[in-house]
């Protein structure tokens, strides 16, 4: 099994607040003097740029052609040799993600096969995951709030079941993941002060 060790990956629903986070923390590692490079999935990438099409209801595919997509996009974001994850590990970067493989089991596992979007989806682990678990509503209201028009998967039954997916996903994380849940309901500044202070007593900064 093959690990990115140098890795942090933020998970959680739509509107859960990893995007916040990720940025938080990365302005706190940067200040640090910590070479970072700051990502997320689905990508701005050709690939990327695709699944996001599909979100905003722009064409209609099926659920297991939209599984494939994200893999895709993953796979090109991980590999590929101009921009990819790996390079930026090899450099000796940490690669701050918001959202990895974790996301496509949660969300493409409630209309796919959980087999099918894993298969499709055997991708080296990080080396730690942050789980901001948010309650449904205060997800949906926060999506409501900004002003986006609702993605494909905002829907308050179809979010409770993606929440179940990453709970029963995350129990089966290999030990050699470190591994946060943090209450997303908290205010912004104490969830990133619970996350910092967790790295600092398990990750070398």
């Amino acid at each position: 099994m093959c690990f990115f060790n140098n890795m942090i990956v933020f998970e959680g629903l739509d509107g859960a607040g990893t995007t916040t986070q990720n940025k938080l923390l990365e302005e706190k590692l940067v200040l640090m003097g910590k070479k970072v490079f700051l990502t997320h999935e689905p990508t701005d990438n050709p690939i990327g740029k695709v699944v996001r099409s599909v979100l905003q209801h722009k064409f209609i595919t099926t659920p297991e052609a939209l599984a494939l997509l994200y893999s895709s996009d993953r796979y090109d974001h991980i590999y590929n040799p101009e921009y990819g994850i790996e390079k930026h590990l090899k450099s000796g970067e940490i690669v701050l993600l918001d959202r990895f493989f974790y996301s496509s089991i949660a969300y493409q596992g409630v209309e796919c096969d959980l087999d099918f979007v894993r298969r499709i989806n055997d991708y080296p682990n990080p080396g730690y995951v942050i789980f901001i678990d948010t309650p449904v509503e205060n997800c949906l209201r926060r999506i409501e709030k900004r002003g986006d028009e609702k993605e494909l998967f905002d829907r308050e039954d179809y979010l409770t079941k993606v929440r179940n997916n990453y709970i029963s996903e995350f129990e089966k994380l290999p030990k050699e993941v470190n591994f946060l849940k943090v209450d997303g309901s908290l205010p912004v500044d104490v969830i990133h002060e619970k996350i910092f202070s967790w790295l600092s007593s398990c990750f070398n900064l």
